[in-house]
């Protein structure tokens, strides 16, 4: 009965900790679209910029939206051999739709990921190294951004005291999960010294809610680690530059909805936008809201008019932008989810596409 009485207690405790969290998701869009944006411009002023968008600017615009949304598939390619672009196009969407949607965010969108590659017929171990590497060099991309960012702006004379805060405390995350990566795959008895580690911590904790151990050991973050170095050896190359291109596409409809909207190069210089897109997309992973639905908003509307954008063409260009990187995604995102099934895996094609991995236990130094 005690043992009943306490979880049901931290039931009760996780529901109100998530209710709380929605409210104050919910608290933030409301005042960032009915409070803070119209003070910063009318939004009959801003309607009036985005009326006057010329045909030219909005087949740019398009265009740009949908070379972003292509862009989404190739990493996912890089770190699951055997993936076809239709599959990987159609999981990339169904993920990120996912994150605009749910308050669990990325978590939610790599739980989808897993399930629809699984689903697939791809094995457990490539699927779980697919997630993972994706999700790490997603996350080395977003904090490294802000670090060449200041680099570039320091370079034109430019600056910018939270920008360069942001990146400092960027640069420092990314240099120690950077070292912890590369000695995790470097040297396996410290990959199964963690990895014994981490099972302790999480078996402990599964007996404190009465559960069982944990099925897995250190030796399971070898297999795991000789896995990823043999993939990485192939294909690090092909995953970064993929990646970085993912994310300089959405980088490139910010700035295309900047000067379709009238903001100059004199105004915002292409480095100022980059700078202020790049804070604004770290700070937009803290998960507050979905997608950082309102951070996003806000936040780049004060960076770009601090650089000296005019307000209503500022805000008009920032809430195209995340119309046409929200949207579209959310519309593939709903018809992925309707046809995922149709997207099956071909056996014959997925293992003449790439070398095996190498066998559970094979060392790689």
């Amino acid at each position: 009965m005690r043992s009943r009485s306490r979880e049901f207690g931290r039931l009760i405790r996780r529901r109100r900790r998530h209710i709380l969290a929605i409210g104050f998701g919910v608290a933030v869009v409301v005042a960032t679209f009915a409070l803070v944006l119209p003070r910063v411009a009318d939004y009959r002023d801003v309607w009036d910029v985005v009326r006057d968008l010329s045909w030219g600017w909005t087949g740019a615009l398009i265009a740009v939206t949908v070379l972003n949304l292509v862009t989404y598939a190739p990493p996912w390619q890089a770190a699951l051999p055997g993936l076809r672009f239709r599959q990987a196009f159609v999981l990339a969407q169904a993920a990120s739709a996912s994150s605009y949607v749910t308050p669990g965010g990325g978590a939610v969108g790599f739980a989808l990921s897993y399930a629809l590659l699984r689903r697939w017929g791809f094995p457990g171990r490539a699927v779980t190294l697919a997630v993972a590497l994706t999700g790490i060099w997603n996350q080395f991309a977003v904090l490294g951004f802000p670090i060449v960012a200041v680099a570039l702006l320091t370079l034109t004379g430019g600056h910018n005291a939270l920008l360069q805060i942001v990146a400092s405390i960027g640069l420092a995350v990314f240099v120690f999960a950077a070292s912890a990566f590369a000695a995790g795959l470097s040297f396996p008895a410290l990959t199964r010294w963690i990895g014994d580690l981490a099972a302790r911590l999480a078996t402990f904790g599964l007996r404190i809610i009465g559960r069982g151990p944990v099925p897995w050991t250190g030796e399971s973050f070898v297999q795991f680690r000789n896995h990823a170095v043999g993939l990485l050896r192939r294909r690090w190359h092909v995953l970064t530059f993929a990646t970085l291109v993912g994310h300089l596409t959405v980088f490139l409809v910010l700035l295309t909805c900047l000067r379709a909207f009238g903001v100059s190069v004199d105004e915002v210089s292409g480095i100022e936008a980059f700078a202020a897109w790049a804070l604004v997309r770290l700070l937009g992973s803290v998960p507050i809201t979905p997608g950082g639905i309102g951070i996003v908003e806000l936040g780049l509307t004060a960076a770009l008019v601090g650089f000296g954008g005019d307000n209503a063409e500022v805000v008009a260009a920032v809430l195209v932008y995340r119309f046409l990187t929200i949207v579209p995604t959310l519309l593939c995102g709903l018809l992925a989810a309707a046809t995922w099934r149709r997207y099956g895996r071909d056996d014959e094609k997925r293992r003449s596409a790439d070398p095996p991995m190498p066998q559970t236990g094979e060392e790689i130094s």
